[in-house]
Order: C-alpha cells, then structure tokens, then sequence
C-alpha cells in the first residue's frame, strides 16, 4: 500500500504509466488523497490513462479551482485567453452567457473577474450540466440543459453582454488522432465539430446575433487552420469580427461583436 509520505513510489508508479510530468503530478495527487486507500486509486486510475482532472477532481482554469467530474470535458490552459478577449471586449458585461459549458469553467471565471452578473450556463450533456451547476452556483449562476439556444430563457434574447461558446472544433475524422484522455474519457458531443469540425460554430454565429446586446460580443475557440473560414462565418452573419491569437498558448479566438444602430426613432 502507497503511504502519504512516499512521493518516491508515487512517482515511480506514474513515471512506469509514462506519464510525462511525473512529479508535478505526484505532488497533486498526494496533496489531494486523504487516506492511503484514496491515493492507491487515484494512481491507478491516472496510471490507466484517466486525465489527471478527473483523478484529482479539479482543474486549475484563470485562477480557480473547478469542479470537473468523470466524463466531463477537462478545461484547457488556452481557453483563458478566450475569458481574457471577452473581459477586455466588454468589461462592463451584467449579462454573461457560457453555451457549450462543459463544466462550467468559462461561466465561472467570468463571474469571478466582472463581479455582480446574471449568469447561465447550457450543454447538451446533462453530466456537464449537473458539474456546472456546482461551479457557478457560487456566483448565483443558471445552468441549463439542450441544444445551443434551445436551452436558454427566451428573455435573455437581446441581452446578452458575453456570449462565450466553447464549441466543439475537431472533425470527425480526426477524433481518433486525439490524445487517449480526451477520446477515451471525454465526451464525444464536446470534441466532434462535424466534417471540418465547424458544423456547430456556425449554428452558433447564425444565432448569436439575436441574443446578444447592442455592443455585445461571443467569442469562440477554432483552430489556427479554421480560423479563417469561422471569421468569415461571423462576418456573414452580421456581427463586426476580428481573430485575436496567443502564440504562447496556442489560441485562436474568434470574436463577433453586434454593433450599436442607431434607427430612426430608437437605438437598437
């Protein structure tokens, strides 16, 4: 039986996993089992290919701890550049809307940098819905289950200051190239975009323009090799677009902003 204290067999044991980041990742499991029994399992469970956030339970997301539980999309380091685009886009965000949540990550961090919000949160994966209530309740958020828009109140529609949508990008011809713990323990509706993994970007920038605020934006993750036609896609649809990229973290957001018209007898 693995002791607390033995950070050398924990190691060892992970290292013969071939896990890559062997002692970073002995320092969290012990620092997260509580008894012996708890950390034989969690090694072994991480030792059989489960991401380390479903071992552990967490994931470190913009400063956060949040909640991810089996079978849940695992929140990645680079979609923090898409919470960083949509607080520098609309700072003065009230209404935040977090579609495709997953966990719930993206809803979360943007409550805890904007401060008093309206928050909701959708997915069509009744899991993900069930993880992201618990991650953005501490905010007084709403976590709704269905398909995009169909999830959401209807009195939201013209009222949304960030619409982040953390869409499923791969094509499906390229899930099995994918990493054992994202194909094997994540769920397929987060990382299958469709033919040339844009199917749901665009029904998300046909929709958008209709929920969104005057001055109000939704931001989505693509890939580099995407980014052109989902730019193109937003401008198609009405909204003032532009691509923002971290070479660091290796993200391409796209973001479309509905602008302010002023009508005849009223500003939209």
């Amino acid at each position: 039986m693995l002791s607390l204290s033995d950070t050398t067999a924990v190691v060892s044991a992970l290292r013969t996993a071939g896990c890559v980041f062997a002692e970073d990742e002995a320092e969290l499991i012990l620092a997260t089992a509580r008894t012996p029994e708890e950390l034989a399992t969690m090694v072994d469970r991480r030792a059989s290919g489960q991401p380390l956030e479903h071992v552990l339970g967490w994931a470190e997301f913009h400063g956060l701890r949040v909640l991810v539980e089996p079978g849940v999309f695992v929140p990645r380091r680079r979609t923090e550049f898409l919470v960083d685009q949509a607080l520098a886009q609309v700072p003065g965000a009230s209404v935040v809307v977090d579609l495709c949540c997953g966990s719930g990550a993206v809803g979360a961090a943007l409550a805890a940098a904007l401060g008093d919000i309206e928050l909701h949160a959708a997915d069509i994966d009744p899991a993900a819905v069930d993880c992201a209530r618990r991650n953005i309740a501490p905010y007084g958020g709403h976590a709704h289950a269905g398909d995009l828009f169909e999830a959401l109140p209807a009195a939201l529609r013209g009222r949304v200051g960030i619409l982040a949508a953390n869409v499923p990008y791969v094509p499906t011809g390229e899930v099995g190239l994918l990493p054992a713990e994202a194909r094997d323990h994540e769920p397929l509706v987060a990382l299958d975009g469709g033919g040339d993994g844009l199917d749901v970007l665009r029904r998300v920038a046909a929709e958008a323009p209709r929920w969104l605020a005057p001055g109000g934006c939704v931001l989505v993750e693509t890939s580099e090799r995407q980014a052109e036609v989902a730019v193109e896609t937003f401008a198609r649809a009405g909204l003032r677009t532009r691509l923002a990229v971290s070479e660091e973290l290796y993200a391409n957001v796209v973001i479309g902003v509905r602008d302010q018209v002023v009508q005849a007898d009223q500003v939209v």
